[in-house]
């Protein structure tokens, strides 16, 4: 059976099941164009040429966008929990069956999907939350994938916490914007610079004032215009003290409403925006509450074509567990050669490469598929070596993000115990840790904690012959890897781009499968 999924709104995309299996999970902001980008003609092009036969199911997510004026939803809507509605459609000349259920519900349904198949209780019981921009509510899901009950927590989690940002930041003006969607992830390195106990009493106030409010769709900055943080400027001391403690209140809420409600020692599986997030995956994972916790590696809304595939999957044979990849993109595409008078091809020695990055040298690296999910995963990266400091402001200039965020490192396997407190394996960079060599300065955060990949053979291999390669040399297998992406753009994914973006961002080396281009002396960067 093959299924295909269409998810409406930002952070479009498609998925592709075939007999429970995931062939492609397709973003539409991927292949440099626009972060969050809606489903794009490229995007289904691409996808189609993949396929090889029309699909025997084709689902939809539902969805709703804020201020529409038509008052119809897409599909099955935004919201609810009951399965979706099969029937029948024509579609290019063959009748299907169509399916289709809410957006909420493709979220519940990628993180019972994506989860390890054997629930840890007894009965078959699982928890989901979903905590994102706008829902923010427990399930529990029984023995037969039945969402038998819902516990609401929170509106809106995600987009309060992406509205502290822009209530602090100047460049925000209000106006019936709505929270911008990037804003989160910035305020997630800047929590890390304060504790909530220095927030001073107008901060808490705010702070306060922020949870109460009943919608910041859209962003009311204007109300909080006697506040301290208002247009304070994004990484003033108050603004870090208030970044800080708004994270622990969510985080407390929630908490508490799970020991309050639910059984113990059911698995907890995670979806949603928040669920990127890595303090409080990591203090999920320490709560004791439950017996596991799963987060998928495209828990925001680029799962959610999956979780729409798996639902349509689950309506049609009792079963949501698929098998997947997390590299499950498209191939890199060579629609051109790089010039070989500015750019001399060898074929790639991981030894030779890895005394290139210790000189500190810069590594654009591309292989095989792109990664799910807004992270890089080792596919499509930036790396370089994870000892000095200024690597990371460099990196950070490379890429045009603000000073204060933090460089992610990328870690074998076999080596988390030397490098780190904690040895977890954490192959999708959803948790933090805490650093245990000093010498990893360009990768520690200022609160000394690191959101590390861990890489086996198994997994990538291309990625963990590179480290241990650098391991040889330097006794540890640990390199910075950053996405690589031009600023607001998802992953590069041709020639014509990579080299464009290498020429412009003064990188020298750029590794493509199996060769190695490195400029030439006369046109350094």
């Amino acid at each position: 059976m093959l299924i295909l999924a269409f998810k409406p709104g930002h952070d479009g995309g498609v998925a592709v099941l075939r007999d429970g299996a995931l062939l492609h999970s397709l973003e539409s902001e991927k292949d440099s164009d626009r972060r969050y980008s809606s489903l794009t003609p490229d995007t289904i092009l691409a996808i189609s040429q993949s396929l090889g036969d029309l699909p025997d199911v084709v689902a939809l997510g539902g969805w709703q966008e804020q201020g529409r004026v038509r008052p119809h939803a897409t599909g099955a809507g935004y919201d609810g929990t009951d399965p979706g509605t099969l029937t029948e459609i024509d579609f290019f000349g063959r009748r299907v069956t169509y399916y289709t259920s809410s957006h909420e519900r493709s979220h519940i349904m990628m993180a019972l999907g994506m989860a390890p198949s054997e629930p840890a209780d007894g009965q078959g019981l699982q928890t989901v939350l979903v905590w994102e921009g706008d829902t923010g509510a427990f399930y529990q899901v029984d023995a037969e994938y039945r969402v038998t009950r819902r516990i609401p927590v929170m509106t809106e989690p995600g987009a309060r916490y992406a509205f502290l940002f822009a209530l602090a930041d100047p460049a925000f003006t209000g106006g019936g914007l709505l929270p911008r969607l990037g804003d989160a992830g910035k305020l997630m390195a800047l929590a890390a610079y304060a504790s909530p106990d220095q927030a001073e009493k107008k901060t808490v106030r705010t702070v306060e004032q922020i949870l109460a409010l009943d919608t910041v769709h859209p962003a009311p900055k204007d109300r909080f215009a006697d506040s301290p943080l208002f247009n304070a400027g994004v990484t003033a001391d108050q603004v870090t003290a208030a970044a800080a403690l708004l994270s622990e209140r969510i985080f407390t809420r929630f908490a508490d409403a799970a020991q309050r409600h639910l059984p113990t020692r059911t698995p907890l599986r995670i979806s949603g925006g928040c669920g990127l997030n890595c303090e409080w995956n990591s203090r999920w994972a320490e709560l004791g509450h439950f017996s596991s916790v799963s987060v998928p590696p495209c828990t925001n809304d680029s799962g959610s074509a999956i979780g729409t595939a798996i639902d349509a999957q689950l309506a049609l044979t009792g079963r949501p567990h698929i098998r997947w990849d997390v590299y499950s993109g498209l191939d890199f595409v060579h629609d051109a050669t790089p010039d070989p008078t500015t750019w001399r091809r060898r074929p790639l020695r991981h030894d030779h490469l890895a005394e290139a990055l210790g000189q500190g040298r810069i590594v654009a690296w591309v292989q095989g598929r792109w990664e799910i999910g807004p992270r890089a995963l080792g596919n499509r990266s930036l790396l370089a070596e994870p000892f000095r400091a200024a690597t990371r402001e460099r990196l950070n200039t490379i890429k045009q993000r603000e000073s204060y965020r933090p460089i992610a490192p990328v870690c074998r396997r076999e080596d988390t115990g030397r490098a780190f407190h904690e040895t977890f394996a954490d192959p999708y960079m959803l948790y933090f840790r805490r650093v245990r060599d000093q010498r990893l300065r360009a990768v520690t955060h200022v609160d000394g904690s690191a959101r590390a990949q861990t890489v086996t053979a198994q997994a990538n291999p291309p990625l963990h012959a590179l480290l241990t390669a650098f391991a040889d040399r330097h006794d540890l297998g640990v390199l910075c890897n950053t996405s690589l992406n031009f600023n607001g753009f998802g992953f590069i994914n041709r020639m014509t781009d990579l080299i464009h973006y290498c020429d412009s961002r003064g990188i020298n080396d750029m590794v493509v499968g199996e060769v190695w281009y490195e400029r030439t002396p006369g046109h350094r960067g």
